[in-house]
C-alpha cells in the first residue's frame, strides 16, 4: 500500500545531521518512524510533535526511548513543510533554555534567508 504524504520534512543547516551522528542506530530508526508519522498523518499526536509554549512558531519532535529523551526542534512552513533545526538528548523533561534559544535563532535565520532569497 502506497502512503499518502501530507507533509515534507527537510533539514536546515547541519545541526540535525550533527545530532543524528551521535545517537544509536536503534534510536535513529525510531526517530525516522516518527518522521513517517509526521509526513503521513493529518493530525500528529502531541506525544510526538507539539508546539513549545512561549516560543511562537517553534515545535518539538519528541522521542522517549529506553529512559532517554530525544528532542528535535522544528517549525512549519507553508503548512506542509516541517523544517528541522537542532536536537539533543537528555534525561529530564525540562528543556534547557539554551537549546530553545539556538532553535529560535535558527528559525529566524531560516525565515530571513527565505525572505531575502525570494526577493532576488
Amino acid at each position: 500500500m502506497k502512503r499518502e504524504y501530507v507533509r515534507q520534512v527537510i533539514v536546515f543547516e547541519d545541526h540535525f545531521r550533527e545530532f543524528k551522528q551521535n545517537i544509536d542506530k536503534d534510536v535513529l530508526k525510531k526517530l525516522y518512524q516518527i518522521f513517517i508519522l509526521i509526513m503521513t498523518m493529518d493530525v500528529v499526536p502531541t506525544k510526538f510533535l507539539r508546539a513549545i509554549k512561549g516560543r511562537r512558531g517553534l515545535y518539538e519532535i519528541r522521542l522517549d526511548y529506553e529512559g532517554n529523551i530525544y528532542r528535535i526542534f522544528c517549525c512549519f512552513d507553508e503548512g506542509n513543510l516541517v523544517v528541522l533545526f537542532n536536537g539533543f538528548q537528555k534525561k529530564s523533561w525540562k528543556i534547557p533554555s539554551s537549546q530553545l534559544d539556538i532553535a529560535e535563532n535558527l528559525m529566524k535565520k531560516y525565515y530571513n534567508l527565505k525572505r531575502t532569497q525570494g526577493h532576488e
